[in-house]
């Protein structure tokens, strides 16, 4: 991630947050790595009845950072239960 200062960050952050939100209808906060200039770690959340259907919308989610130019996605850790 690009950027100058904190404040910079957090915005980024805050966007990308605030439109996954809304294109997805998904639970999602920054988690960790608040005072990291050039990390972030991001947690979502997916319920469904069907694992095809969690799998389809989180790559799709994926897809949307990976879009952001602003952003680059270094590790996903998921867990299906």
């Amino acid at each position: 991630m690009e950027g100058t200062s904190l404040k910079e960050k957090r915005q980024v952050i805050k966007s990308i947050i605030e439109r996954l939100k809304n294109r997805f209808n998904i639970s999602i906060a920054e988690v960790g790595c608040q005072d990291a200039l050039r990390r972030a770690e991001i947690g979502l959340a997916l319920v469904s009845n069907e694992t095809v259907c969690l799998e389809k919308v989180m790559g799709k989610v994926v897809n949307f950072i990976e879009m952001d130019g602003r952003v680059q996605i270094i590790n996903i850790d998921k867990e299906i239960y």
